[in-house]
């Protein structure tokens, strides 16, 4: 499978990649070290995060891109709405117009190029969920508090946007990654060993369970079996990752296309290796940048969906339940103190 310049810097075997990295390595040293100064001004409260909207739940991650955020607040939305609780879902827009301060989605299909794919994805995976989208997360934080005031946010990354303040952040993390550099050297967006331990750290007393793949046809939006035979076509920050699963789901792929993550995926050669009447699998994120394509006819769409879930499922459920109960009641104390 082609790999992405950065995908060969980062995660690639041999005296290329590792030349590279070594070459990166001041600059990486660098930028930790500016991140773990600018993490000191709120550690040493110099600085103080904003609350403008209670209760607040984060996925985050270390990393750049590839660890499955999208999902796991997508199976967090469900779990707070089978709890009774309104859910308002807080994306960056990345790449996107609206990735510029804080934007509410309005109601129906999300056009990615003006909101961005995640968003765009996340609408269309849940037509009725509510949505902020900019990188601004305390505007956006702001927004939901006028708009939804009764509402859980719930922030798809943001967990190194310090300036809010979080109530249950909910950190997606390789336990032993291949490489453990920051920036450019490597994938992490700050220093590992300045893990900020919040509420709930996965893995640790609950872990993520990725599950098996389901399979959509997307034009008919029905389940279908897993091709046994397929291309794969994705713009995601670790196609390395979806390729084992599509492989462990059956699937023997007879090519592969690959862009760096949030390509829009509309350039018109984009497909030529790909005849004519063959079977396509792609993922969720892409495909709601693909279907916007004209030569869509030409092949067989599937959409492989990640469905995982936070396990044990029960007691999480109840955890959930009883820290976001705690926060409101800090909250009616404080108003009414």
């Amino acid at each position: 499978m082609p790999a992405t310049t950065e995908q060969r810097v980062w995660f690639g075997r041999g005296a290329l990649p590792t030349a590279q990295r070594a070459a990166l390595l001041p600059l990486s040293l660098l930028y930790a070290g500016g991140w773990m100064a600018y993490r000191a001004v709120y550690a040493l409260g110099l600085k103080r995060a904003a609350r403008p909207h209670r209760p607040v739940v984060c996925v985050g991650n270390l990393v750049v891109g590839g660890s499955g955020k999208s999902p796991v607040a997508l199976h967090l939305a469900d779990l707070l709405r089978g709890l009774g609780r309104r859910v308002v879902v807080s994306c960056s827009g990345y790449g996107s117009p609206r990735q510029r301060g804080a934007s509410w989605a309005p109601p129906g299909s999300l056009d990615p190029a003006e909101w961005g794919d995640e968003p765009a994805m996340l609408r269309w995976l849940r037509p009725e969920l509510e949505m902020v989208v900019g990188r601004d997360r305390v505007a956006a934080a702001r927004l939901c508090a006028e708009r939804a005031p009764d509402a859980v946010l719930l922030l798809d990354d943001g967990f190194q946007h310090l300036r809010l303040a979080k109530d249950v952040s909910i950190l997606l993390d390789d336990p032993s990654p291949p490489n453990a550099l920051c920036l450019p050297a490597g994938p992490y967006r700050e220093p590992r060993i300045c893990r900020r331990l919040a509420n709930l750290v996965l893995p640790g007393r609950f872990w993520v369970e990725p599950g098996p793949l389901s399979f959509l046809d997307p034009t008919a939006e029905a389940p279908v079996e897993p091709p046994k035979e397929a291309a794969m076509l994705c713009a995601l920050g670790r196609p390395d990752r979806f390729e084992r699963s599509l492989a462990a789901a059956g699937v023997r792929l007879s090519a592969a296309v690959v862009r760096g993550d949030h390509d829009p995926l509309l350039a018109g050669n984009l497909l030529d290796g790909v005849p004519p009447g063959s079977t396509v699998v792609t993922s969720a994120k892409d495909w709601v940048k693909i279907r916007r394509r004209r030569d869509l006819d030409r092949f067989r769409w599937v959409v492989a969906l990640v469905q995982p879930r936070i396990e044990p499922a029960d007691d999480f459920r109840r955890w959930l339940a009883d820290r976001i109960d705690e926060v409101e009641a800090e909250q009616d104390r404080h108003a009414t103190g």
